[in-house]
């Protein structure tokens, strides 16, 4: 199963971005938490760093696409 990623900020608004994931280029985007099979937890060692990098580095490995994030926000705009 290979799917899609970004790094898009957060609903809260807050300006902080974290990992979202799609299976599929026609599905919604989801933030990585929410799709507990294909994801893993964040690192314990770096509890200020990049929310979603550990699921991140498994997907790549697995053969996933990272899109950029002024792509993705390009696809979301239209």
């Amino acid at each position: 199963m290979k799917g899609q990623m970004c790094w898009l900020c957060q609903s809260s608004g807050d300006g902080e971005k974290i990992l979202y994931l799609r299976l599929s280029p026609y599905e919604a985007w989801q933030p990585y938490y929410s799709l507990p099979k294909i994801s893993v937890p964040d690192y314990r060692d770096f509890p200020n760093g990049s929310k979603g990098w550990a699921t991140c580095q498994k997907l790549l490995k697995a053969g996933w696409k990272l899109l950029p994030s002024y792509q993705t926000s390009e696809l979301l705009a239209s």
